[in-house]
C-alpha cells in the first residue's frame, strides 16, 4: 500500500467508544472553517497504516444525529490527511434478510437526517451528485475483504 494513504474510521456510539477506549493513539484536537469535530481525533496506526477514529456521537454521546458536526468531522479528516473513510452506523433497512447485528456494505441510502446542512456548498451554484454515494474501489475491497 501507498505510504501516503491513511484511513479516516468515524463509529457511531458502541463502535466510536468501542475503538476510542482500545486506542493507544495521540488525540489531535483540530479546528476547521466548519466548526470542531464532535471530539478529538485519536491518531494511531494498524498493521502499519495510519488510522484516524473519531466518535460520529462525541465522547458520552453528546451530539443526536442532526447535530453532529459531520461537515468538521469529514473536513478535520481531510486536514489530517486522510484518504479514505470508513463510518459505521446503526441504520434501519427496508429489507427483512437484513437483521441486528448484521455488516452490510452499502450501495445506496435514504438519509433521513433532518434539520442540518445538506452539503459543503451551501453557499455555491453545486449540485451534488448522489446516484453512487459510496467510493465502488473502496466498496469492492471491502467486499472481497
Amino acid at each position: 500500500m501507498a505510504s501516503d494513504l491513511c484511513i479516516g474510521l468515524i463509529g457511531g456510539s458502541g463502535l466510536g467508544e468501542g475503538l476510542a477506549a482500545n486506542e493507544r493513539g495521540t488525540p489531535l484536537f483540530v479546528e476547521t472553517p466548519f466548526g470542531k469535530p464532535s471530539g478529538p481525533v485519536i491518531e494511531t496506526s494498524w498493521a502499519g497504516l495510519r488510522v484516524l477514529v473519531l466518535q460520529r456521537h462525541g465522547p458520552g454521546h453528546v451530539y443526536p444525529p442532526s447535530r453532529v458536526p459531520y461537515r468538521a468531522n469529514i473536513f478535520a479528516l481531510k486536514q489530517l490527511g486522510c484518504t479514505h473513510v470508513l463510518a459505521s452506523g446503526a441504520v434501519g433497512s427496508l429489507r427483512d434478510e437484513f437483521r441486528p447485528q448484521d455488516l452490510v456494505i452499502p450501495s445506496q441510502i435514504i438519509d433521513r437526517t433532518t434539520r442540518r446542512e445538506n452539503t459543503f456548498f451551501e453557499k455555491a451554484a453545486v449540485h451534488v451528485e448522489m446516484a453512487e454515494p459510496f467510493c465502488s474501489v473502496l466498496r469492492k475491497l471491502l467486499i472481497e475483504a
